[in-house]
């Protein structure tokens, strides 16, 4: 574990190894499918559908809840669910955790990322913080689990090695602009993250990262969390300020 959380601050990402024994994978699995059929729902999940033509430029934002269907793209504030909250407060994160982020944690957001059996959507290079955010300080530790195999062709996690290095690519944060992607030569020097289920990924929020479409005929599923000092605070100002989730207890 601590060669693995070494590897995450020189190269901004690093792999956990194999996590989730079956039974857990096959639960959560049959969990993640129950949410998006509307067989089990919590009030206020965030939910985005998958655009039919795959291209990120044609997804549609703000419509939530389409009805029932396996072609979701994101689904947020699965720390709602006791199945998936069990998982993201497990014990080998929890050592993680507070050895990257502290003793008192809360999460930002906990998200499921899914390419459909049809394909699902690309997700260009992007940077998960910014103002666009909206926090007094940027997250910086994500745990990435595989719920099925995640192969190259399978749309897995792709990243530039060390780019966290340089903080922001622009302070909104987000989506990489073309110039600058071109100009690091983002696409050529990609390296992609295998995964089969099971298996962890930590990845520094600042790193450079994308997927592309699933060309596998088979879902890709990944659970995420975004780790943070429970001393972090919502810097929103249109709406009320949110609140975050404390996980793992307090620790003297």
């Amino acid at each position: 574990m601590q060669d693995a959380i070494a590897h995450y601050r020189e190269h901004g990402w690093a792999r956990l190894g194999a996590v989730a024994d079956e039974p857990t994978l096959a639960a959560l699995r049959a969990r993640a499918d129950d949410i998006m059929l509307g067989r089990v729902a919590y009030e206020g999940m965030f939910f985005q559908h998958d655009a039919e033509t795959g291209r990120y430029e044609d997804l549609h934002f703000g419509r939530g809840w389409v009805g029932p269907s396996l072609s979701y793209r994101k689904i947020e504030k699965l720390e709602r669910d006791p199945l998936f909250r069990g998982w993201l407060e497990n014990p080998v994160f929890e050592r993680v955790v507070r050895a990257v982020v502290g003793n008192e944690v809360s999460i930002y957001r906990a998200t499921l990322f899914i390419k459909s059996a049809a394909g699902g959507s690309e997700l260009p290079w992007h940077q998960d913080g910014g103002s666009f955010w909206g926090l007094d300080r940027d997250p910086e530790l994500q745990i990435w689990t595989a719920l099925d195999d995640a192969p190259a062709e399978g749309g897995c996690v792709e990243v530039l090695d060390r780019s966290h290095e340089a903080g922001l690519a622009t302070p909104l944060g987000g989506t990489i602009p073309r110039e600058i992607l071109d100009r690091e030569r983002a696409d050529e020097r990609k390296l992609a993250l295998s995964a089969r289920a099971g298996d962890v990924l930590l990845i520094h929020n600042h790193l450079w990262h994308r997927s592309g479409r699933s060309t596998t005929g088979q879902p890709r599923r990944g659970f995420t969390v975004a780790y943070m000092p429970a001393s972090t605070r919502c810097t929103r100002k249109r709406r009320a300020p949110r609140e975050f989730v404390r996980v793992f207890g307090a620790r003297g």
